[in-house]
């Protein structure tokens, strides 16, 4: 095992200073999923590891959840503001414009800078990365990043090959200048995409190729679809390939990992990814049986989670790793601070 550094080296890093989440209070258990769509709690159990999800209450957007995580996250750094906000979303409250622009209004921040990111479920780790840029690029001091979903407006509701597996929520953590090495310094990041797999995970319509082909959309195509076993696949090879690449670049091992948290899609992903890496079962810190998988929202929604459980611990070392539409993918790696509760 390689021997765990707690000194510096001056770099300047972007360091996790705090954390929160904000889950709807409605929450939807597999019995009455499957009252509707002719399957069972079981069946639903043995496919994704679910048990139940969240779902938003009419009324509420994609903003409102995003505001809830990031005053929680805000208030476990100790500060109040941020330099910028980055909303990481699949689900914006609107095509135009961005969704972070109100986030930061709303939490008292007018005049940070503010933009939205879209990478599906690999959203979160690419806006880490973005907000590590502006930090490393001196170019903000904090950045509040925020992943947020309201993944049940995508879904179509007789579909249960979808319906089953998504809820909605919100994570986010608190960034601030720093130096690597420190706890909660962001390590190297590994960032990939496959366009060419696009397909895979999609909304057929609504867009610019949809609304310019001058044909109207067919019944159907304004939901959420995905290639099941084809994505699962895809998944399982680039997690994995993601994490070992991010690890060679932070020179840890398999064994210097304390936790994963990976992007809670399907617990049998989690586990085919655990085992390609080398790491058993009990590393993966997992909560999709209670809150399904929120797409952007479902790393720092675990992240928060386990910090509030004692399971994330001051010290231990953490890989992040995410899988998402697009085809995109990505994994960093981090040594816990200590945190004030959310």
């Amino acid at each position: 095992m390689v021997a765990r550094r707690t000194d510096t080296d001056g770099r300047r890093a972007a360091v996790v200073a705090g954390v929160g989440s904000c889950l709807p209070a409605r929450t939807v258990p597999n019995e009455e999923l499957a009252a509707r769509l002719d399957t069972s709690d079981a069946w639903i159990r043995s496919r994704t590891g679910i048990a139940r999800r969240h779902v938003a209450a009419p009324g509420t957007a994609t903003s409102d959840l995003a505001v809830g995580a990031g005053a929680r996250a805000l208030k476990s750094s100790g500060e109040p503001a941020v330099d910028a906000v980055l909303v990481a979303t699949t689900t914006p409250d609107r095509p135009c414009p961005a969704t972070a622009p109100l986030v930061a209004a709303r939490l008292g921040m007018t005049g940070a800078a503010a933009h939205d990111v879209s990478a599906v479920c690999t959203g979160f780790v690419y806006a880490l990365a973005s907000a590590a840029g502006l930090i490393l690029a001196d170019v903000a001091e904090r950045v509040l990043v925020i992943g947020a979903e309201t993944f049940s407006t995508l879904l179509d509701p007789g579909d249960r090959s979808t319906s089953v597996i998504f809820g909605d929520g919100a994570g986010a953590v608190v960034l601030r200048s720093g130096t690597a090495g420190e706890p909660g310094a962001l390590g190297p990041f590994d960032l990939g995409s496959d366009g060419e797999s696009e397909a895979l995970i999609t909304v057929p319509a609504g867009g610019s190729r949809q609304r310019l082909s001058g044909v109207p959309p067919r019944p159907g195509e304004e939901f959420f679809t995905m290639s099941g076993k084809e994505v699962f696949r895809h998944a399982v090879r680039r997690m994995t390939g993601s994490a070992k690449a991010v690890l060679a670049r932070a020179g840890w091992t398999a064994e210097d990992v304390d936790h994963m948290v990976g992007h809670q899609a399907n617990s049998r992903i989690t586990q085919h990814v655990a085992e390609g890496i080398g790491l058993p079962p009990q590393r993966c810190f997992s909560n999709i049986a209670e809150v399904g998988n929120t797409a952007a929202a479902s790393i720092p929604l675990a992240l928060d989670q386990a910090h509030a459980k004692g399971v994330l611990r001051s010290g231990q070392r953490v890989l992040l790793t995410a899988f998402g539409g697009g085809l995109t993918w990505g994994s960093t790696v981090l040594t816990w601070p200590r945190l004030d509760p959310s």
